[in-house]
């Protein structure tokens, strides 16, 4: 069985695109071999700045014969019918033959593929992937058609057999497969050949090339570290710089320089995102002070005075690189300490958020007021979570966060300290952010939290009222995240935040906004109506109650703008509650929640209440755990099924009049005695949020609801025994659903 290599060799590729290209080359190509017949045993894909290279071991050396049976039409079909299956598959009429079955003589040809040789194929399936490969980026050069991602030199295609080796006849566009390669483009000693995979590897390593990435950002990570832990120092971890850097040279040199004296008052995380945005350097910091002193180069090429020169001309660039980041930094110092943050925020007045939403002061009003109304719910004092949420944003329009996007926040906590700002509010301007993702810390500072929550909470409901929600899989206002982000922060701080209250005012809040040419007297009873659900929430009738005290019950009025919003409130913010829902329902599958658990506690009451829905889905997961629980479940399903087929043969509700006096036996008289106990503990429990002390007294159910469907028929002769059985079911059913809705339970 011959091995197969394959190397192009081009220009180089941009660090970014070689992981995926070098998988792309691996499934493209083994797809294709595998669809004509050949089998491998093994693949493995590697990538360099000048080169994809594929392996594939075990191949066939040919692929095997194949026959194949086709059923035609009918003899006495169409002549164009007949020609056409004739020359579909291949064949003449005389090598057909004729089969006689219930439906008539059919004919049947029989397609006999000899096998191939390996060389044939694989230079067929090479040729498609180049002429089609996924490249995000691709050119022409010459006066040629093929595309590639830069200029393609060469193609290696070498198959590899105990009885020697081949190249693979091809010729694209006149770049013809052959055994040659090269090394390091400065250190190598020119092209070569080579005579298998081993072969391959071997002599470019000899010729300064490693040809796994893995291997040289093991590389690179082995000698920064070695080299800062030699001075005392640690290199600041960074996968991502790692894997780019590992895509930018063939031969890693590791090299260690300074950062002026000048520069190392910068704030750390400034002079890491310099450092590594521009000049791709590995930040190095002393462990004792936190201080970014060092940074570490990766050259590509080894050098007689090992480096200093390379050194030299990359500390001058990061030295201006710097002193730009130093003005900023000490500009945005001055604005912040004598005129304010605020003075920023009034700048973000002509900054568009989003063309139906308004500018980012717009924006930061709204969230202003709706972390004010979820302060005390979260344990933060109101006045300074409204400061807070009125400068959180406020480095938006600092110089720093204009030439590095990615320091918002963190620059804000800067500015924030360096005006003097209490610590709290400092803090938000750095938190009301996060979480960013699954993996993010989560704020557990109140003022924080409050505006990070309002911060959320205002890009959903604003997104809700605009009619942008995600579809299928496009989300590109990261809606999804911004919900787990609100999720996450309740559960991880065990808040008890009605959902309902906050996402109804700000939907109004939005509504406004969107009508801001309305007349006075609409806006005002908007505002009234925003106030009065973000004090005291009000919903379903009250809700509809309140809008005729606010805007009357005159008839002329129905039609009204003010009308027309408020109306809309309730499904916007039951479609937005349902979003919220689906996330929790990912967030806690992946701890271990059954998704029909979470769907059994939803249709009870308080389903906005993210942290009593979850403490209520953990005790009735916990008891489902139990024998008892899916014992119990499944006699209330049982009564249910009788129950429900009753009320529908009966044309009525069996809800009321269970009576123990017309109990036959033991076990119907145990069973009232049951569910009065059950119910005595149940109320109380469900009314104290014990929901652990009411499944369990549910739990006690179990063997009196077992023992009466083994000793009792429920539907008797007797009427009256029967009417009183069945709503004794019922007393059964109420009293299970008021723990959970169990008819959502699965199995």
């Amino acid at each position: 069985m011959p091995d197969l290599l394959i190397e192009l060799f081009s220009e180089e590729i941009p660090a970014r695109m070689q992981a995926r290209a070098a998988e792309d080359l691996k499934k493209l190509v083994t797809d294709g071999l595998v669809e004509n017949g050949l089998t491998y045993a093994g693949a493995a894909g590697f990538s360099t700045p000048r080169r994809l290279t594929l392996t594939v071991q075990g191949l066939l050396a040919a692929s095997p014969a194949t026959s194949e049976e086709r059923r035609g039409p009918r003899i006495d079909a169409p002549e164009k019918a007949i020609e056409g299956f004739l020359r579909g598959a291949g064949v003449t009429r005389e090598q057909c033959e004729e089969r006689e079955d219930k439906k008539g003589t059919f004919l049947y040809a029989v397609i006999e593929k000899p096998g191939r040789p390996a060389a044939e194929i694989v230079a067929e399936v090479l040729e498609s992937t180049i002429r089609n490969f996924p490249w995000p980026k691709s050119m022409r050069w010459g006066a040629g058609a093929l595309r590639w991602v830069r200029p393609l030199h060469r193609i290696l295609c070498l198959l590899t057999s105990e009885t020697g080796d081949e190249v693979v006849p091809l010729d694209i566009d006149g770049i013809k497969a052959d055994r040659i390669t090269e090394g390091h483009r400065f250190m190598g000693d020119g092209a070569f050949d080579v005579t298998s995979f081993e072969d391959y590897e071997t002599r470019l390593k000899r010729s300064k090339v490693i040809l796994s990435p893995e291997e040289r950002a093991e590389t690179i990570w082995h000698d920064a570290t070695n080299r800062a832990f030699a001075r005392g120092l640690e290199v600041v971890e960074d996968r991502g710089l790692l894997a780019e850097v590992a895509g930018l040279v063939e031969w890693p040199v590791v090299l260690m320089g300074e950062i002026g004296e000048d520069f190392l008052g910068l704030p750390p995380e400034v002079l890491q995102t310099s450092m590594k945005e521009h000049q791709k350097f590995f930040s190095v910091k002393n462990p004792g002070s936190g201080r970014i002193e060092r940074f570490v180069t990766v050259a590509n090429v080894e050098t007689s005075d090992d480096g200093a020169t390379i050194l030299a001309g990359n500390q001058k660039v990061l030295s201006a690189r710097l002193s730009d980041a130093k003005f900023f930094w000490e500009n945005d110092l001055r604005v912040a300490t004598q005129d304010g943050l605020e003075a920023w925020t009034a700048k973000l007045g002509n900054v568009t958020f989003h063309h139906k939403l308004g500018s980012q002061r717009d924006r930061i009003e709204r969230i202003a007021a709706l972390a004010r109304e979820i302060a005390p719910a979260v344990g933060a004092d109101p006045a300074l979570t409204e400061q807070a949420a009125r400068v959180a944003k406020a480095d938006l329009s600092s110089e720093m966060v204009y030439e590095f996007p990615e320091l918002q926040g963190l620059m804000g906590r800067y500015y924030a300290e360096a005006a003097g700002l209490p610590g709290e509010v400092a803090a938000a301007c750095q938190d009301h952010y996060s979480p960013l993702g699954p993996s993010d810390d989560v704020p557990s500072e109140p003022v924080s939290v409050a505006v990070a929550l309002a911060d959320k909470l205002d890009t959903l409901t604003g997104f809700w009222a605009i009619d942008e929600k995600p579809t299928g899989s496009k989300d590109p206002y990261a809606l999804r995240r911004a919900a787990l982000g609100v999720i996450r922060l309740v559960l991880a701080n065990d808040l008890r935040l009605p959902l309902d209250r906050f996402v109804d005012a700000q939907i109004l809040r939005h509504k406004r906004h969107l009508n801001g040419e309305a007349s006075k007297a609409d806006l005002a009873a908007i505002d009234a109506l925003v106030d009065e659900i973000a004090d005291h929430g009000v919903f379903g009738a009250a809700f509809h109650a309140l809008l005729d005290k606010l805007h009357g019950k005159d008839p002329a009025q129905e039609g009204s703008l003010f009308r027309t919003v408020a109306g809309l409130v309730p499904d916007l913010s039951t479609d937005l509650l349902a979003f919220f829902h689906d996330r929790l329902k990912v967030h806690l599958r992946e701890e271990g929640l059954r998704h029909d658990v979470i769907d059994a506690c939803l249709a009870m009451p308080g389903a906005d209440d993210i942290r009593l829905l979850v403490a209520r889905a953990e005790a009735l997961s916990a008891f489902l755990g139990t024998d008892d629980g899916t014992n119990l479940v499944q006699g209330f399903k049982r009564a249910n099924n009788i129950l429900t087929q009753a009320e529908e043969k009966d044309g009525v509700e069996y809800s009321y009049g269970a009576d123990p006096k017309f109990a036959e036996s033991a076990e119907e008289t145990a069973l009232f005695t049951a569910l009065d106990a059950a119910e005595a503990q149940i109320g109380p429990a469900m009314s104290a949020e014990d929901f652990a002390a009411a499944m369990g007294a549910m739990a006690e159910l179990r063997g009196p609801i077992d023992a009466f469907f083994e000793a009792v028929q429920v539907n008797a002769e007797n009427a009256v025994v029967r009417r009183n059985r069945l709503n004794l079911l019922s007393r059964i059913r109420a009293t299970c659903l008021q723990v959970a809705d169990l008819t959502k339970l699965e199995g």
